[in-house]
């Protein structure tokens, strides 16, 4: 047995008889019925309990899904929400006006908490500092884009259609082109994001025009 001036050295990997003694009481005082409180103390102790972490969670999530926790980072106070500034999403004729959480977080709660649960690699990304400049942001613009763009696609621009219903649009009072236009993507199954990419946010370069672009001789 190790000592140290004549004690014997406790070991971590086995704990002390005390200790041991201590998380049985622990989980037998857990699992025990119990003859203390009665069966509706305890469901009503528990239905406040669940109440109140249901509703602590819920006051978080909507905290969480303000513009303003939105642009608490710089990263997306000094580059996307100036952008934005200069749209007709942010100032128009209407006095509508869509926050971010409006066109990059589901509505509905199931897909709301999975997207708050994906933001958590965003939160790598901050500590990291991948975006933390305008030129960091600006070399991975295109890479941000094409990742928004893709999930649009897939959920057929569910975020757009909370503001847009195809079925509210008068087409006669839409311009004759943009009319013809919108029959056209509807009848080829496009979504919003096909057309409309750029709207709200500057337009990376692209591969392509990069390649168009004619080299000074």
């Amino acid at each position: 047995m190790n000592s140290w001036n004549g004690r014997p050295l406790s070991n971590p990997a086995n704990p002390t008889p005390q200790k041991r003694n201590l998380v049985a009481r622990i989980w037998t005082f857990a699992t025990s019925p119990t003859q203390r409180f009665s069966l509706a103390t305890l469901l009503i102790a528990g239905g406040i309990g669940g109440l109140l972490f249901w509703g602590g969670l819920n006051w978080t999530m909507e905290i969480m899904n303000t513009e303003s926790f939105c642009i608490s980072c710089h990263e997306m106070r000094d580059n996307p929400y100036k952008e934005l500034q200069q749209t007709i999403h942010f100032k128009n004729r209407s006095g509508v006006r869509p926050g971010c959480p409006d066109c990059h977080v589901p509505h509905e709660w199931f897909y709301k908490v999975r997207r708050k649960i994906q933001a958590s690699n965003e939160l790598l990304h901050k500590v990291l500092g991948t975006i933390n400049t305008p030129e960091k942001f600006e070399a991975h613009r295109l890479e941000l884009a094409q990742h928004v763009w893709a999930t649009m696609k897939a959920n057929n621009s569910h975020e757009c259609r909370n503001c847009h219903s195809v079925t509210a649009m008068d087409p006669h009072k839409q311009k004759e082109v943009a009319a013809k236009v919108m029959e056209e993507g509807f009848k080829a199954g496009l979504t919003c994001i096909d057309c409309h990419k750029g709207i709200a946010h500057k337009l990376p370069k692209m591969p392509d025009d990069e390649e168009e672009t004619p080299k000074k001789e």
